[in-house]
């Protein structure tokens, strides 16, 4: 089952030539969801071949650069005759920046919204997996990050071992693999046990928004087999990221060793590192090895844990 995560903007505050602002498509079996909406992400959709036909959108904050671009892909799927609903997701605030988005220059909807305000903790569940939203420490009035949950997989069933129990092949290995035990026609009874290995972990998959480094991340992000955390500065610029309530790539990095994560990717980069990044990425390796920097256009596959390299 395929996961991605699909950088669209990596610029913090305005746009570089490099890179547009902040937005992330996260691709689940299909499934298309939007993490923060920044100027130009409908553009920044068709060039990088996102599909339109997404469902939710999630807001981590409501500072301009990180919700500019509704209105303009609002516009966007009204013009494709979209009727499916869209649902936004967004902490307090949210239903307000909507309708400044429906009234700037937003002609008559072809579709229906639904806006839901989110509370860090409250899961929203779906189908496999859930979006856990949780606060993070950010200069806007409410911000939180969300965290990509799935659910544990069943175990893997041994078809060798039940022909060897005489357990004929069809309906009878699907309920034992369900978690059902079975009779056999000649009275015995098999339990799941004896054919089903332990529940596998899903996967998680992590993404701050703005955020000076903060303990809820590293909770969120225990074991997380990807963390999307923001780097806006460097080293040198230290003293700036706690004025405006970002982080360095370097403090990304702790956040990354201290929850044990799989693998950290740094976004949202000041203009200054919009060119070259390759500073903050070795910043960061001091001190948690599996990083690297996001690009306008990157993809990252999310692999289950127990899936060899190389496949998904």
């Amino acid at each position: 089952m395929l996961l991605s995560v699909g950088f669209l903007g990596t610029s913090a505050s305005r746009p570089t030539i490099e890179r547009g602002l902040s937005s992330l498509a996260i691709v689940r079996e299909g499934e298309t969801m939007l993490v923060d909406c920044g100027e130009g992400t409908q553009r920044q959709m068709m060039r990088y071949g996102v599909s339109f036909a997404l469902g939710d959108i999630f807001f981590t904050h409501f500072h301009a650069d990180h919700f500019l671009g509704l209105p303009g892909l609002l516009r966007t799927l009204s013009l494709q005759d979209r009727t499916e609903v869209l649902r936004l997701w967004g902490p307090r605030g949210v239903l307000q920046m909507v309708k400044w988005a429906e009234g700037a220059g937003v002609e008559r909807l072809t579709f229906p919204i639904e806006v839901h305000e989110v509370a860090p903790g409250e899961a929203i569940r779906r189908d496999g997996y859930s979006m856990i939203p949780f606060p993070v420490d950010h200069r806007a009035p409410v911000a939180v990050g969300y965290a990509l949950i799935e659910e544990e997989r069943r175990g893997i069933f041994d078809p060798v071992r039940a022909r060897e129990l005489g357990v004929p092949e069809g309906p009878l290995w699907g309920r034992i693999h369900r978690g059902e035990a079975v009779t056999l026609g000649d009275g015995r009874t098999i339990d799941p046990s004896e054919l089903v290995g332990q529940p596998r972990p899903g996967r998680r998959v992590v993404v701050t928004g703005d955020t000076r480094p903060c303990q809820s991340t590293i909770e969120a992000s225990r074991g997380a087999d990807l963390l999307v955390h923001e780097a806006t500065f460097g080293d040198e610029e230290a003293a700036r990221a706690v004025e405006t309530g970002h982080t360095t790539a370097r403090e990304a990095a702790e956040v990354a060793a201290a929850a044990g994560v799989k693998r950290l990717v740094l976004t949202h980069f000041s203009a200054r590192y919009s060119r070259d990044p390759s500073e903050l990425v070795r910043q960061a390796r001091e001190r948690f090895a599996a990083t690297s920097c996001a690009r306008d256009g990157h993809e990252e596959v999310v692999p289950f844990a127990d899936t060899p390299a190389g496949q998904s």
